[in-house]
């Protein structure tokens, strides 16, 4: 007993902090069970303000992330919410962490070190950088430098694209015909960056509501036809394409350069198929937003693309920034990201669903007054009624 005892004292001792591990999911969002001293463990880069003051409101005691919370981009908030509220922030530690902590298990943190108990006893399983006041701060004063330099360089490109390609942001001038009628319709235009096949997984019900103009840019063309898409429109450079989705598509549209060189063409006269260029400066991504909204597209949902500040202060970007930045600020509220169609797609159908619940409340009180024989007044007045909700529904569903 006495031994046991000493030992249990020794634990209580051991400096540093102890918690239990809540690991963030698979997805990236955080644990779903957070109580109040907890350690979590995640993988962001610049953590940012609305996840740290999330963590803050669970009460947790420790954050780690196996990536640099202030990766010197932008100035963000995060690290520095999690130090004014007393958590401990611990940096760097690598994707190793998640991969051998499991979720649950008690952990203790010990100047920048995690520590799992095992059969063997204490071991250091990874090693990171513990933050404090000083460090953010010092991160923090690199960052906003950093940031003004981005922008005054975001400036100047940008500066420099509008003074060449002023007529075709502007006024859409040099954007070729297409044999495809958007006008008035949806059009989606599919990208081939990180993650875009499971984007047009979740985009199927979308497709099958609204039948989108489908424009396929480079490889992105190549995935539509993968999921029995058929691209009404491919534009980038055919040369990767297959020759099935080139002959499948509608119209092919090549980027060209200021010279007048489209690269692509001779893969595209090899098979014999016809194509229009697109002389532009931009990046065939803007290219397709520009299309569809000077055909008269009515909404541009965007998948496969990224637009967001990491991407716009990201120097390997730098050259093709202003064109995504103008273009975006021509088409305005017209073009969506994917997700946002998502969750429009969900709101629609609740509103149906709450809509037919609700007829069928009307018809149950209908069928109860007929069987009661109160009158045919009442019957008129609520029938009426019903024929308008039963048409208001209709409008929702086929819209």
């Amino acid at each position: 007993m006495r031994l046991s005892g000493l030992l249990g004292s020794q634990q209580e001792t051991l400096p540093g902090i102890t918690g239990t591990a809540r690991l963030q999911r698979r997805d990236g969002t955080l644990p779903q069970r957070v109580a109040a001293r907890d350690i979590v463990f995640l993988d962001r880069v610049d953590l940012d303000r609305r996840t740290a003051e999330t963590l803050v409101a669970y009460e947790v005691s420790a954050v780690i992330n196996a990536s640099s919370s202030i990766s010197g981009k932008y100035p963000n908030l995060g690290p520095e919410v999690l130090l004014a509220a007393g958590v401990k922030l611990i940096d760097d530690v690598g994707s190793e962490a998640l991969r051998r902590i499991r979720d649950g298990a008690t952990v203790r943190l010990h100047s920048g070190g995690v520590f799992l108990s095992g059969k063997r006893g204490e071991e250091l399983v990874v090693h990171g950088s513990e933050q404090d006041a000083e460090t953010v701060a010092a991160r923090m004063s690199e960052a906003k430098s950093a940031m003004s330099a981005r922008i005054e360089e975001f400036s100047t490109n940008t500066v420099e694209f509008l003074r060449r390609e002023r007529m075709l942001v502007l006024d859409g001038i040099g954007v070729p015909e297409v044999r495809v009628g958007m006008s008035g319709r949806h059009v989606l235009v599919l990208a081939p960056g990180d993650g875009h096949e499971t984007e047009l997984e979740r985009l199927r019900r979308y497709v099958r509501e609204y039948c989108p103009v489908l424009i396929g840019v480079s490889e992105g063309a190549d995935t539509l036809r993968a999921h029995g898409l058929k691209p009404d429109v491919i534009l980038g450079d055919p040369t990767p394409l297959s020759e099935r989705t080139l002959r499948e598509a509608t119209e092919v549209v090549i980027p060209a350069g200021s010279d007048g060189h489209a690269p692509g063409t001779a893969r595209i006269q090899e098979l014999g198929i016809g194509a229009v260029t697109f002389p532009a400066g931009g990046n065939p991504e803007d290219l397709a937003l520009l299309l569809a909204d000077v055909h008269g597209a009515a909404l541009v949902v965007t998948a496969g693309s990224r637009a967001s500040l990491e991407e716009f202060l990201d120097r390997e970007r730098g050259l093709s920034n202003p064109s995504t930045f103008l273009t975006r600020m021509r088409l305005a509220g017209k073009v969506v990201d994917g997700s946002a169609a998502l969750e429009f797609e969900r709101s629609r159908l609740s509103n149906v669903v709450f809509l037919v619940l609700a007829l069928g409340v009307l018809l149950v009180g209908l069928l109860a007054l007929a069987a009661s024989g109160i009158g045919s007044p009442h019957l008129t007045v609520l029938g009426g009624f019903a024929e308008a909700v039963l048409e208001f529904c209709t409008g929702m569903i086929t819209q």
